[in-house]
């Protein structure tokens, strides 16, 4: 979403109008949920995606016809309608988008507010008015940005907001998704969690490319400055380049932290554990055979590292979907923090019982 954000602030910076479009809520089997969005410029050329199909070509036809009249408009298409059936868009659900055509010389700061939350890793919430109030006469498509505190950032539209637009809002910390309430839509943008990779080698390189695209905010630990580079690693948000001891001290770990260990071998794998293993984070995951795991944990509980702290490990990490390859490897890895965020934790039945169990009290 950024780099639309991005885009269009910049189109209109160079004089250009550009047309926003933001699937706002939907019913049903969809090909994109709400929250999803697309920029159309005047040439016709879009950038985003909304589903593809009819239903873009649609959207993207009505976003150019409103660049040259004028107004905001919020679009209902259902999917089980002959066209739908014409473009193989039978998903059966119903997808309702707004569409706002934005002009140089209209109020920009909705869009400047949203990118400096964007560039800050805020989360906020965009409330879109599906109906209108007439107790306060809201107007349908009228939209609002909300922030991480549930305060009112900035608005779109000539009306008031509705009186229970922020009364509706639900925590960012409860990982809310889309949702409409008294004829109001709300489209949350959930802060990035952290992930911090130590270790730069491949298995590292490619956790951290899938793990930003996967919306994480990543970090990278190593000693070696040929590995731990931006050329080498575009994605991370910050990269730390020192001896691993003195880069670990540098790390901010939280709840909402997740932590990899993939270095290059099992005298960092334990040095870095005894570091992090009883703090605060969410998720600690360590690469390795069972046997290099056991001898590790074996030695941190000598050095005084609780049992309870290292049974929360996720070790040998990530799935087990038979991995071979770097990228099969990585990906087993991210799928595992995906499932920790969006589930709370990984599902019993696919757990790996900790290595901890093999070693007596």
């Amino acid at each position: 979403m950024q780099e639309q954000i991005q885009n269009i602030l910049e189109t209109l910076k160079q004089g250009k109008s550009v047309a926003f479009a933001m699937l706002v809520e939907t019913r049903g089997s969809t090909p994109q949920k709400a929250g999803a969005c697309m920029t159309v410029y005047p040439d016709g050329s879009q950038s985003g995606t909304l589903g593809g199909g009819c239903v873009e070509a649609d959207v993207k036809r009505d976003a150019l016809k409103l660049l040259n009249e004028g107004g905001r408009e919020l679009i209902t298409f259902q999917l089980d309608h002959e066209t739908g059936w014409e473009e193989g868009l039978i998903c059966g659900g119903r997808m309702k988008m707004l569409v706002d055509p934005i002009h140089p010389k209209d109020d920009r700061t909705y869009f400047e507010k949203i990118e400096q939350l964007l560039s800050s890793n805020k989360g906020f919430t965009q409330a879109v008015v599906l109906d209108t109030h007439e107790e306060t006469k809201s107007q349908s498509g009228s939209f609002y940005l909300i922030n991480e505190n549930g305060e009112l950032e900035a608005s779109c539209g000539e009306s008031e907001p509705p009186e229970k637009l922020l009364e509706n809002i639900k925590p960012l910390e409860s990982r809310p998704r889309p949702y409409v309430k008294n004829g109001i839509s709300y489209l949350p943008h959930l802060k990035k969690d952290r992930v911090i990779i130590i270790g730069a080698g491949h298995v590292g390189q490619k956790v951290g490319e899938l793990a930003a695209e996967a919306s994480f905010e990543v970090w990278v630990v190593d000693d070696r400055k040929e590995y731990c580079n931006p050329e080498r690693l575009p994605f991370a948000a910050n990269l730390i380049v020192d001896d691993f001891e003195n880069g670990l001290e540098q790390l901010e770990i939280h709840h909402n932290t997740y932590c990899i260990i993939v270095t290059r071998g099992h005298k960092h794998d334990g040095e870095t554990l005894f570091h992090i293993a009883e703090t605060d984070a969410c998720y600690i995951g360590m690469i390795g055979s069972k046997r290099k795991i056991k001898l590790i944990f074996e030695e941190l509980l000598r050095e005084g590292i609780s049992r309870e702290a290292l049974e929360k490990v996720k070790a040998p990490l990530g799935f087990n979907i038979g991995s071979q390859t770097v990228p099969e490897i990585a990906i087993s890895i991210v799928a595992e923090l995906i499932a920790c965020r969006n589930l709370g934790e990984v599902p019993e039945q696919i757990r790996k019982p900790s290595v901890m169990k093999e070693i007596p009290e």
